[in-house]
Formats: structure tokens, sequence, C-alpha cells
């Protein structure tokens, strides 16, 4: 069988970053531009790669969450971030209020995941926290496969645009953040939805028990193959800081 997924490992690095530039991309994402000389060895192979944010909390222990970097350019010791804007954590509370000037400590990526590019389709599924990664992986795809996304998000001004080579076909949901917890809003759309021919790969990221049903619908009511699919839950609900990346 061929290696689907490849795994790099990197130096864990510790930088400290200052913001340059920081705005609503949309009522309920931030997206902020943050500059550090300590940026110019920062690697990241995977589209759906985690850094860690790091926040002073309590007993003198730090707070961390983790966040996909949207982009980032060596040259210019930049690295883009989008904050989805949720229940208040640490990440969102400082996202909201943080100005240019501010600083902020990240550590990683510990590591990459890097999907072979062997698909004639791609089928990209998430709520708001995992619209970073989903645009990452369709700015990434050059021109060749098919890609479709489907996300839920509160409401039409909170869709995006993103720009490909490839052939993108984008569909979105709308329901109220207070329900981002309910698969039944994105799994109704997944079972309207027909996959075409080929070889296709199916990656799903949302609060962990809606990528669990998901991931099982297409395992079980479509019979998709295990090793063509990647299921993670970016958060859990009544786990402040909680995620599930496994699924298990």
């Amino acid at each position: 069988m061929d290696q689907i997924i490849t795994r790099h490992r990197h130096e864990l690095k510790r930088r400290t970053l200052t913001v340059r530039e920081t705005g609503y991309l949309t009522p309920h994402m931030i997206r902020m531009v943050l500059h550090s000389e300590e940026l110019s060895d920062f690697t990241s192979l995977g589209a759906d790669d985690h850094i860690k944010l790091i926040f002073p909390g309590t007993d003198e222990k730090p707070e961390m969450r983790e966040y996909t970097p949207r982009r980032f350019d060596t040259e210019r010791c930049e690295l883009v971030l989008d904050f989805a804007v949720h229940d208040a954590g640490p990440a969102t509370d400082w996202a909201i209020k943080a100005a240019p000037g501010d600083t902020l400590n990240i550590g990683g990526p510990r590591g990459s995941a890097v999907i072979a590019p062997v698909f004639d389709w791609w089928l990209l599924i998430g709520d708001e926290t995992a619209l970073p990664a989903i645009g990452r992986r369709v700015e990434e795809t050059p021109a060749g496969p098919r890609i479709i996304t489907l996300a839920a998000v509160p409401d039409a001004e909170d869709e995006q645009r993103f720009e490909t080579g490839a052939a993108l076909q984008s569909h979105w949901v709308h329901r109220p953040i207070a329900e981002a917890h309910e698969a039944a809003t994105l799994l109704d759309a997944v079972r309207a939805l027909d996959l075409p021919e080929g070889k296709g790969f199916v990656w799903i990221a949302a609060e962990a028990q809606v990528a669990r049903t998901l991931k099982q619908h297409f395992l079980k009511e479509r019979g998709h193959p295990a090793q063509h699919l990647k299921a993670a839950g970016y958060w859990v609900r009544g786990d402040a800081g909680g995620s599930d990346k496994a699924l298990d």
C-alpha cells in the first residue's frame, strides 16, 4: 500500500512575535499579521499544521491554544493567523484586544503531516475553526485536482473566498454559533453531496463529536477508504482548550 500521509518532525522552537496588522476578515474571524526575525527559519509543511499560542496562566503554568499557520513568509519574516471569534478563551480574548506592537509567544510546529498529492479530488469539511486549514489547503493546491469545500458558519457574511489554481467548488451552510456542536447541519449537507469519480481524500475538522459523526458517515454509509480520510476534533464542547485530534 502506498504511503498516503508522511510525518515530518521539526526542531521545537519558541518565538516571540509582534503584531504588525490586525482586523476583522469577516464578522466572526480576525486576521492578524505577525512579524519577527525569528520566523526566518519557520517551517510548516502541512496545511493543517498547528502551532501553540502561549499565554500567562494561573499558578505560574501558562495556558496554550493550538492554531493553524494560515500563511507564512520566511523572507518577510511574517506569519498570518486567523482567529475564529466564538466562546471567549485566552486566545480569543487576546486577539480581540490585540493592537499593532503587541507581542505573542508561540511554539512549534512540532511536526507536519503531509498528504501525498495523488488524489483526483479533495473534500474539505469543517466549521469556523477549520477555515484557516481549509483556506490554506485550497490556496496551496496547484492546478489539476478538484476541491470541494463544505463549511458551516453563522451567516453569509462569514463566508470566505479562496484563490487557487485548482478547480474549486464551495458549499456553505449557516447555523448559529450556539449550534456548532450539533452535527445535523453539516451531516445533512454532506448527505446531499454527489462526490466525483476517481480517487478522493476526505478531510474533516470541527467539534469532536461532529467530526466523529461525519467520519462514521463516510466510513459506514459511503464506504470511503479509511486511509483516504483524516478527521480531527479541533475543539470539545464543555472542555475549554480541549481537542481530540485522533478521534479515538
